[in-house]
């Protein structure tokens, strides 16, 4: 496909305009409308970025190449059906859908009629993650914090769904197993959903993932760590920032115990470790996570390649963090 592909945006809340403001600004893109049921706000986006403004789909689907579906989750398969159905390429925000059943159905529907499906778990071009997938490790152990105060933005789901899910896709992305097991607990502070969630995976290749999201903390943080057989990566996802400490470059530590005749490695209690660990800065580039997201949405369509981010990585997380309700609901917790 040539040219810059005809886009639009449909649901203009806080993610949308987020959208609307990069199809604007990239050259492989025409931003060609808004949509919204919100005929002031679509009105009031569209002009920023000097695009048409609609409040029904049906009036811009014939219109375009490519569309950005950032309404409620819930309406993800009522708004996304249709443009698959007139080949439209979506790009469909975190979660892909409510529950499994629907993500497979937008899923089939799309392989059906052969028509790109890309999900937007933006943390996937997040420099940190980019940098682990640039290592190519092999995790074994992987710890992973998410948490921040309450927006009262997803008040209509739980903190699964909407914080943990970046982290399991990013787990399933890096161990590359969707043969697994799930404990967990959570706890409903504010609402009829869980607030607080810790979930234990466990894969069939061995890796095991412990997830921690909550959405009541003082602070925000998104901090994750790998564990490997070579290596330990720790980063900071808000920060941008992460180490690594490789085991072949801290072999002077074994090294120094079989030269000085040590039997057990207690011996060297009087040794500062610290000093002797070779600890490696990790170099992160920084990119706005939603623009690369955008970008390569746009490259795949116009290029009649992949999406990096398929429908079926979005089922996958999707049915992750079901099994991680439902764990969470058997539980059963009470407040």
């Amino acid at each position: 496909m040539s040219g810059a592909l005809r886009a639009a945006v449909i649901g203009v809340g806080r993610m949308g305009c987020h959208h609307a403001r990069l199809y604007h600004e990239m050259p492989s893109a025409e931003l060609v409308a808004v949509v919204d049921i919100d005929a002031e706000k679509a009105a009031r986006v569209a002009a920023e970025h000097q695009c048409r403004a609609f409040t029904r789909l049906s009036d811009v689907i014939d219109r375009i190449d490519v569309a950005s579906v950032a309404v409620p989750t819930v309406y993800h398969e009522e708004v996304a059906t249709p443009l698959i159905d007139r080949g439209v390429a979506v790009l469909i925000e975190k979660p892909m859908a409510p529950d499994g059943a629907a993500a497979r159905r937008m899923l089939d529907r799309a392989d059906q009629r052969g028509v790109p499906i890309q999900v937007g778990h933006s943390e996937r071009f997040n420099p940190v993650v980019v940098t682990l997938q640039r290592m190519e490790v092999s995790p074994q152990f992987i710890e992973a914090h998410r948490i921040s105060p309450f927006t009262f933005r997803s008040a209509d789901i739980g903190v699964v769904f909407d914080m943990m899910i970046h982290d399991i896709d990013i787990v399933l992305h890096l161990v590359r197993d969707r043969d697994y097991r799930v404990s967990a607990v959570g706890v409903a502070v504010l609402g009829a959903h869980e607030d607080i969630a810790n979930a234990r995976v466990e894969f069939s290749n061995g890796a095991v993932a412990n997830l921690t999201a909550s959405r009541l903390a003082l602070k925000t943080e998104r901090k994750i760590r790998v564990f490997c057989s070579d290596a330990y990566l720790s980063m900071d996802y808000g920060k941008k920032s992460g180490i690594a400490i490789k085991k072949d470059a801290n072999l002077d530590l074994l090294k120094m115990a079989r030269e000085r005749d040590f039997t057990d490695l207690s011996q060297m209690q009087n040794v500062d470790f610290g000093s002797m660990v070779n600890v490696e800065p990790l170099v992160i580039d920084d990119v706005e996570p939603l623009r690369a997201e955008i970008s390569a949405f746009l490259s795949a369509v116009g290029e009649g390649t992949p999406p990096p981010v398929s429908g079926a990585d979005g089922l996958a997380a999707v049915e992750m963090a079901e099994a991680v309700v439902n764990a969470v609901q058997a539980h059963g917790w009470k407040t």
